[in-house]
């Protein structure tokens, strides 16, 4: 039974950085998909940042945090990252970590995932 568990979440000014984590558990193995998507209130679950875990392609990040977020994986801890720089008010939202053992990173398609995080919550004040 895979597993995804979210930390790293938080209150921070606008400006600030945050990093979130997300540890996968159980049955997944070799190349796999990873994302972070969010959701704030009122508006429909939109796509972060994701990575395919066995590489052979870049990340690949929505338009709105494009420069400022980081994704990166690591495959011995089984552990997602999002490193969050710059953060503004707008990035204030329920984080959640998802996989998917077949994916095209680039749709952020949520169809696509499986596998899904409790969710963490992020709040940029400003």
């Amino acid at each position: 039974q895979v597993q995804l568990v979210e930390s790293g979440g938080g209150s921070v000014q606008a400006g600030g950085s945050l990093r979130l984590s997300c540890t996968a558990s159980g049955g997944l193995y070799g190349n796999f998909c990873m994302g972070w998507f969010r959701q704030a209130p009122g508006k429909e679950r939109e796509g972060v940042a994701a990575i395919y875990t066995g590489g052979g392609h870049n990340p690949y990040y929505s338009d709105s945090v494009k420069g400022r977020f980081t994704v990166s994986h690591d495959n011995a801890e089984k552990v997602l990252y999002l490193n969050m720089n710059t953060l503004q008010p707008e990035d204030t939202a329920t984080y959640y970590c998802a996989a998917a053992r077949q994916c095209l990173i680039w749709t952020f398609d949520a169809r696509e995932y499986e596998y899904w995080g409790q969710g963490t919550q992020v709040t940029v004040s400003s």
